[in-house]
């Protein structure tokens, strides 16, 4: 038995899109400053997109788990991060981020199991469940796993309200009621999302039993056959003239293959390795926008990546982004790197399966890219 206090660990699901990251992040300039938070996050495809924003922020630590969901294709790699997470940081807090199809259940089954393996050295302190009210209405309709995330938490927080009438809030307040009635709703303070004393220290009392005993029958049967079906994942890409396509699978530490891959801020030989150097190659903002704007909401969820853009004012006109999309709403983060390579376009689009490539032709033709 360990003579240190356990590690209490704090997972974040919601559907894609909801602001996830964004309300993680928000939470780091309230915390002390000696207070150490690792993030271990489960994204689809291959590109490390957040874990780039967060490299730019306060956190102690990144590890990312990439081509598919940890709750049932990656089962087992998430103990396996947890556990070097305590080894290499022993950090005040982990935070997990699931993967948008990601059902909480199954996390929470695995921790419980390492808090019985390391003796109490983790804890699950609680499961938190963010919910974009702008589009709830429309994913909760073709998500299951949506439903189940609003329904097996201890906290919902409900991001960006503001954007809706209090006529449409008050219908996903409904829906939310209908699938879980007594758990604490929160609205999110736009970019400021919520402190951390609300939902630290939870303590949850979910899912101690080993077996199934706190979900319906419907969900149980849901949670046993799970994958991320739900959502199909497509990559565009565009290369400058004469750029080999491998480079597109290329990974930040000595070109190696994995899907888990560990990030600590400051380190520069992580820094993202595909910029465009020529100026020919680069895309002008007004261009991208404008394809954003044309993007189908319905089959497109998720638009996620970095893209190279023209830019008088910075690294001798060209300026590397971190887009991020997700139902007609974006933002574009300028991203601190040296130009390293040829990659004008690397993304990540998201979406309703079968759908996905229908959906996304129009937009990589506009940027000159390819839907791989």
């Amino acid at each position: 038995m360990t003579n240190l206090s356990p590690i209490p660990i704090t997972v974040f699901t919601g559907f894609l899109g909801a602001g996830k990251t964004s309300i993680i992040l928000s939470l780091l300039p309230k915390l002390p400053k000696d207070y150490k938070v690792v993030l271990l996050k489960n994204e689809f495809g291959d590109i490390e997109v957040d874990s780039k924003l967060a490299q730019q922020s306060s956190l102690a630590g990144v590890s990312e788990i990439l081509n598919g969901c940890m709750c049932c294709v990656l089962v087992g790699q998430m103990q396996t991060a947890l556990l070097e997470i305590r080894d290499t940081f022993r950090p005040d807090r982990i935070i997990i981020e699931c993967s948008g199809s990601a059902f909480p259940a199954t996390l929470a089954f695995q921790i419980r199991e390492l808090e019985r393996q390391t003796e109490g050295d983790l804890k699950l302190d609680a499961i938190v469940t963010v919910v974009d009210a702008e589009n709830f209405a429309g994913y909760e309709d073709t998500s299951p796993t949506a439903k189940m995330q609003a329904s097996y938490t201890d906290m919902i927080l409900i991001n960006k309200w503001e954007h809706v009438s209090e006529r449409a809030l008050d219908l996903v307040l409904d829906h939310l009621h209908t699938l879980n009635d007594l758990t604490p709703k929160m609205k999110c303070q736009g970019r400021n999302g919520i402190h951390p004393d609300v939902i630290f220290g939870l303590e949850t009392k979910l899912f101690l039993d080993n077996g199934y005993g706190n979900l319906n029958d419907a969900d149980r049967t849901a949670m046993t056959s799970h994958s991320d079906e739900e959502v199909e994942t497509v990559t565009i890409y565009r290369g400058s003239a004469g750029e080999d396509r491998q480079k597109l699978h290329k990974h930040a530490h000595d070109g190696s293959q994995c899907d888990c891959a560990q990030r600590v801020p400051g380190n520069a030989e992580t820094d993202w390795h595909g910029v465009a150097a020529d100026l020919g190659t680069v895309i002008d903002k007004e261009v991208l926008e404008r394809a954003l704007t044309e993007l189908s909401r319905e089959l497109i969820w998720r638009v996620k990546g970095f893209v190279c853009l023209r830019d008088d004012n910075s690294n001798g006109g060209v300026q590397v982004n971190i887009l991020n999309w997700a139902f007609g709403r974006y933002d574009l983060t300028p991203f601190k790197s040296e130009l390293a390579g040829s990659e004008v376009v690397r993304l990540t689009a998201m979406g309703e399966r079968g759908e996905v490539r229908r959906g996304i032709r129009r937009f990589s033709a506009s940027l000159g890219a390819k839907v791989q």
